[in-house]
């Protein structure tokens, strides 16, 4: 039998040729994908390599934190002034006192026809020059007139005054400290307008009509008439009447948070209103304190009596304790 060469040679030469072609086909495809396989996965070793590299490095910049500079606290001058005032002043005339942002403010009443003031003024600054700045700016204004008197606190608190009369004041002086303690003797019978910042406030001696305010202070009322109206922004209050009956109309104290201490001597009369409006409590240990009417004497509201009544008090917390206790009691 003969083959296929030997039958037709010229298919059997076209056969091979074709199956030729396929295999060169078939090798050069399996020739790319292995080219292509060891390229990709020698990027793939390449990448790892250079992570293993990196890797030392970002941790070191995640972890390593700036070196914190300490900072040199600069130690400040202290300057103290005082600066006295008086003037001829009759009596039921009217004081105002605008304090500043910081300082004490104590005002007593004698038997005098006149207002004398003593004002101790404390600068701080970084220099001496710097000083000499704020001594020009931080300071007051005492204005007399026939039946007024006014001190007038004015410095770098005051945006308007700054912009009036110093314009061109370094800025880096605006916020240092800086306070002025204010002593002020006035005619018993004298109406008074005060306010004041952050600082004990004092009267005491004084029956006109009177009226308080401070943001943040120590207060301490004594006092054995008048008309009063006092509010305290924070801080402890004290009202104490050394006398049995208050000469004037009475008194209405309005604390937003902190203590109310109010010492009634024995035998003292007058009405009282008591209340806590948010948290807090009113505490009574004067004996003498009667029910007025409802809802009479709790924890958080008082109407009661002392005595036989008369001047009306009214006490009001928002956030603390009313005391109502004797002279001398703790």
């Amino acid at each position: 039998m003969r083959t296929l060469y030997q039958q037709r040679p010229f298919f059997y030469f076209c056969f091979i040729f074709c199956i030729q072609r396929k295999a060169a086909y078939y090798w050069r495809a399996f020739l790319r994908r292995k080219m292509h396989r060891t390229k990709t996965i020698s990027a793939l070793l390449a990448a790892l390599m250079l992570a293993a590299l990196w890797a030392p490095s970002l941790r070191a910049t995640q972890t390593t934190k700036p070196a914190v500079v300490p900072q040199v606290q600069v130690q400040l001058l202290t300057r103290s002034t005082r600066r006295r005032e008086n003037c001829r002043f009759s009596y039921g005339g009217t004081v105002t006192l605008i304090g500043a942002p910081r300082g004490a403010v104590t005002v007593e009443g004698w038997n005098r026809n006149e207002v004398e003031l003593t004002a101790d003024i404390e600068l701080k600054a970084e220099t001496e020059a710097d000083l000499d700045q704020l001594a020009k700016v931080n300071g007051f204004v005492f204005d007399e007139d026939l039946n007024h008197v006014s001190i007038l606190t004015v410095g770098t608190h005051d945006r308007a005054f700054m912009k009036k009369s110093a314009k061109n004041f370094s800025k880096k002086l605006l916020n240092l400290p800086w306070k002025i303690d204010y002593r002020l003797r006035v005619p018993a019978n004298t109406d008074l307008e005060i306010s004041a910042g952050h600082g004990p406030v004092k009267l005491s001696g004084v029956e006109g009509a009177l009226r308080v305010s401070a943001t943040e202070s120590e207060t301490e009322l004594t006092l054995t008439g008048g008309t009063v109206s006092a509010t305290i922004t924070a801080g402890n209050v004290l009202l104490a009447i050394p006398v049995r009956s208050w000469r004037g109309g009475g008194a209405d104290i309005r604390v937003a948070a902190g203590v109310l201490n109010v010492e009634l001597p024995a035998g003292f009369s007058g009405d009282i209103d008591a209340d806590v409006l948010r948290t807090g409590k009113i505490v009574n240990t004067y004996e003498e304190l009667m029910r007025r009417e409802k809802p009479g004497i709790t924890e958080r509201i008082v109407r009661a009596r002392a005595g036989a009544g008369g001047a009306f008090f009214k006490f009001t917390v928002g956030d603390g304790t009313v005391n109502i206790r004797r002279s001398g009691e703790k």
